[in-house]
């Protein structure tokens, strides 16, 4: 914890903390959250204090932006993080964040990082101090504080959402450090063009990354920034996940909707992201599986044990072989004729059972396997299909009261388009006999 905006030595700290805006107009990327009369714009001028949910992806500015309106405002700064701070912590700065708006009258700007990594309870501790004016939460978040944020505090708190920076910011930002003779990167450096075009790519809209990349690359540099000196300092480029958040869901529909689409090469690209970013590889199996079944049916009956397979092949081998099963499975599906037919059957059929309740088979099909039985007409009358012509048999198979229905109309992709002509022909066939027996 904290209660210091901007302290600390500036020829210590890092490049990324030395850089850190101390003004609103040095942000870069999120002009869209001051506009006029916005909640961060009335922070800003001093107008109006109100809680806030900063939600953006890390390095677009949270932090720095509560600092900046703590500043602004007047007030006691205190800032914790939600990894490395429990109940207790939370209760003492509340404690203390009461007797200082006794004493000075003026609320303290809490500073939350990471707060969806509160649990339920520990988020509910501070609404009392919300409402009394106690403090003035900030709570910052990369993750959709829909899922993450109990709707209790979120009625509360404004929910701000920061844009991820763009190229042409982070280029800005390396730009300042390099000419900032106070701040900014020691030994002076510049650097060339194609350093600092990969430098602004490969931070993947992360200030923090940048910054931080940034001086690594000029110490090794001494002087001139090369692409090399980039490179070596990246080392791997961070893909941002979380295998339980938003960008979970984000890539795995990602995923589902370009296999649906039949783009081979969408599918492939959102598979590699997934995997390369720490996606559990049977997780990402079990959702192949899913598809093979939902969106390819049987306009391809091969696709569902092809994905089984795939499935198998991962749990058998592990990375990074058998991640070359999810790949074929992934381009087989894609290019596979698509159906959702058996979907759709399926789900109507569960209303339909939902509805109809505990209506039992008819006495036709039932079994029968005591003496008993047979007295009470179980299976009287049951008409074997393999002895009947073309090994169908006209008779009711619906609960009594029931109409028959159709549920599952196949479509003309693929091997359905034969299911189609088949149901067809029974149909015929079974319309025949009925209207020649009567």
């Amino acid at each position: 914890m904290s209660g210091d905006l901007f302290g600390g030595s500036p020829s210590a700290a890092p490049l990324a903390e030395r850089m850190r805006p101390r003004r609103f107009e040095e942000l870069v990327g999120q002009d869209h959250v001051f506009e006029s009369g916005s909640p961060l714009a009335l922070m800003r001028d001093g107008r109006h204090l109100s809680s806030l949910i900063l939600w953006g992806a890390p390095g677009t500015g949270k932090t720095t932006i509560a600092r900046l309106i703590a500043r602004s405002a007047g007030v006691p700064f205190v800032a914790f993080s939600a990894v490395t701070s429990g109940i207790k912590e939370v209760k003492e700065v509340m404690a203390r964040a009461a007797l200082e708006r006794k004493s000075s009258g003026k609320p303290t700007l809490l500073f939350v990082d990471e707060i969806h990594r509160f649990n339920r309870a520990q988020q509910d501790a501070f609404l009392a101090h919300v409402e009394r004016g106690d403090i003035v939460l900030v709570g910052a978040t990369t993750e959709n504080p829909s899922f993450e944020v109990n709707s209790a505090l979120l009625s509360r708190a404004r929910v701000v959402t920061l844009r991820e920076l763009g190229v042409e910011d982070l280029r800005r930002l390396v730009e300042r450090a390099l000419s900032d003779t106070e701040r900014g990167v020691t030994p002076h450096s510049t650097i060339e063009e194609d350093a600092l075009e990969l430098l602004a790519h490969a931070a993947d809209g992360d200030a923090r990354r940048a910054l931080s990349a940034l001086e690594i690359a000029a110490a090794a540099a001494g002087g001139r920034i090369q692409r090399g000196h980039v490179e070596r300092a990246l080392q791997s480029r961070h893909l941002r996940y979380d295998r339980a958040g938003e960008e979970h869901f984000n890539l795995i529909s990602a995923l589902h909707k370009s296999l649906r689409d039949s783009d081979v090469d969408a599918s492939l690209y959102w598979l590699a992201r997934m995997l390369a970013a720490g996606e559990d590889p049977l997780y990402v199996g079990r959702r192949l599986v899913r598809f093979a079944s939902e969106d390819v049916g049987n306009a391809d009956p091969q696709a569902l044990p092809l994905a089984i397979a795939a499935f198998e092949a991962y749990h058998r081998l592990g990375s990074p072989e058998g991640e070359l099963a999810l790949a074929q499975c992934a381009v087989y599906l894609a290019t596979a004729p698509k159906s959702n037919a058996v979907y759709r059957a399926f789900g109507a059929a569960l209303d339909a059972a939902r509805e109809s309740g505990s209506l039992p088979p008819p006495l036709v099909i039932r079994n029968a396997p005591t003496p008993l039985m047979k007295q009470l007409g179980y299976g009287s009358g049951y008409r074997y299909a393999h002895d009947e012509p073309g090994r169908i048999a006209a008779q009711d198979h619906w609960p009594e009261g029931m109409a028959p229905r159709q549920f599952y109309q196949p479509t003309d992709q693929g091997y359905e388009a034969e299911v189609q002509r088949r149901l067809q022909t029974w149909a015929s066939e079974l319309n025949r006999r009925r209207g020649a027996s009567s």
